[in-house]
């Protein structure tokens, strides 16, 4: 004999069936929108007027792998110089776990309630086992994403220095033309995408944090060395008193390294992105380190070599990418791995062979 089914507390009653979420319509006019390509000048003037949308997508397409994309990329970039360089650069480094994104976020919102335009661009690190990036600095910075004054395009570092993503600079141009007065640019923190974006920022800041050991483990020549400020994050609660110890410790060491060719004195400060606090006081010496550098022409200086930098880069880049990709030396690379492997053949060899062969064409 089967047993009655137990009452249940609560049940549905028939009613008005709720009304679908997503509109059919809607999807179908989004699915349209998106096949359609927009042409080189169509990117420009959406550019030029703001339109985030257009930014979007011709940076999507500047970071596009795709060589067919190439010609219509630098037609962009071309179009958008004459309206960039308008804007302050700023590099943002420090070891994962620093609060990097909540420093930004919270600098970020700053800088929008004095009427600033801010670009944030944030390299994920790529797996090098999936190839795959989180890209998750939206979510993190979910304040600072709903700013109309505030735009954040995190970006795939994938097989670049250090983890800068291979357009970043030109990144940089599109957001400046696009009329953002602010750009920030965080680096993944983990080697050598210090160097690369400390070659394409005005100002180079450094996060720190005080508590995670001895404070000069934090105290590496080149890291330091290439810092216009040193800030010590997470001041707040318990950990105000070790932030300002260590505070003191850094403003000792920075004595000790050979003045700037800016003639600006890297500073040391403590803030708190939770609570806010010392904020202010990093936007302030960013603004005296630009007075600075402006009135001693060091600022125009910096532009002018970091483009040629950047040019000499993309020819090496462009190279690289030439070599790798020619038919012939993709087959003669396969055959010289194994002859290296079995040590039939010496590196440096295997190497002058391949060059050789490219270069004879």
């Amino acid at each position: 004999m089967k047993k009655p089914k137990p009452k249940l507390a609560l049940k549905e009653k028939e009613g008005v069936s709720p009304p679908e979420i997503i509109s059919a319509s809607v999807v179908e006019n989004i699915q349209q929108f998106r096949k359609v390509q927009p042409s080189a000048k169509e990117l420009v003037e959406g550019i030029l007027e703001g339109n985030i949308t257009a930014l979007s997508r011709a940076i999507t397409l500047v970071e596009s792998t795709n060589s067919e994309h190439l010609a219509k990329a630098n037609e962009v970039i071309n179009a958008c110089l004459p309206f960039a360089n308008k804007s302050v650069r700023i590099g943002i480094t420090g070891v994962p776990g620093v609060g990097k994104s909540t420093f930004i976020e919270a600098f970020g919102k700053y800088l929008t309630g004095l009427g600033k335009k801010v670009a944030v661009l944030a390299v994920d690190p790529s797996s090098t086992i999936s190839h795959g990036s989180i890209l998750g600095d939206k979510t993190r910075m979910e304040e600072l994403v709903k700013d109309e004054n505030a735009y954040i395009r995190p970006s795939a570092s994938g097989e670049t220095l250090g983890g800068v993503a291979r357009k970043t600079r030109e990144t940089i141009t599109l957001c400046e033309a696009a009329g953002f007065d602010t750009i920030i640019i965080e680096t993944v923190g983990v080697g050598q995408s210090e160097t690369a974006v400390h070659s394409m920022v005005d100002f180079f800041l450094l996060l720190k944090i005080s508590g995670a050991g001895d404070e000069l483990q934090g105290i590496k020549r080149g890291i330091m060395e290439m810092a216009d400020a040193i800030v010590i994050n997470k001041a707040d609660g318990d950990n105000i008193k070790k932030a300002k110890l260590a505070k003191t410790e850094f403003n000792r060491a920075l004595h000790l390294f050979p003045a700037k060719k800016s003639g600006w004195m890297p500073t040391v400060s403590t803030c708190s992105s939770y609570t806010k606090e010392g904020i202010d006081e990093v936007w302030k010496t960013i603004s005296d380190y630009l007075e600075l550098t402006q009135n001693n022409h060091y600022f125009a200086e910096k532009r002018s070599s970091q483009s040629q930098y950047w040019m000499l880069e993309t020819i090496n880049e462009q190279l690289k990418n030439n070599f790798f990709n020619h038919p012939e030396i993709q087959h003669l690379l396969e055959e010289n791995k194994k002859a290296v492997q079995n040590n039939k053949v010496s590196p440096f060899a295997a190497a002058s062979i391949l060059l050789e062969k490219y270069f004879k064409g």
